[in-house]
């Protein structure tokens, strides 16, 4: 899958995330893409059974169940796909495609980061 994200925004984005700045990494994707940034919240919602991370569209806001998980690049990237497709008017995405989107911003950061 084509993350459509290029590599400077993809490093700058994982690094903000790993620094722990996730809103801010958040806002440079969500102007990327031309949508509102989701919000972030660190609470289980009701219903949410082993997920670390979950996308609640009724209330544009990512839920994250436990406070480290705001820092990791993988689970903000992939809670990030379902409200980029949710914000496009599509259904949420597939799992799968919501992991790919997540790996390919993060290969992008990682081969910008090491000059390729």
């Amino acid at each position: 899958m084509d993350c459509r994200v290029d590599g400077e925004t993809a490093y700058t984005v994982v690094r903000l995330i790993l620094e722990g700045e996730t809103e801010t990494a958040v806002k440079i994707l969500s102007e990327f893409f031309g949508v509102d940034p989701p919000r972030l919240a660190v609470k289980k919602p009701k219903g949410v059974g082993k997920a670390l991370a979950v996308y609640v569209a009724a209330k544009e806001t990512i839920f994250f169940t436990r406070g480290e998980y705001f820092s990791n690049p993988f689970i903000v990237l992939h809670e990030f796909y379902h409200h980029l497709r949710m914000f496009e008017g599509k259904h949420r995405g597939t799992e799968k495609n919501a992991d790919r989107f997540a790996l390919c911003v993060i290969e992008r950061a990682r081969a910008y980061a090491a000059g390729l």
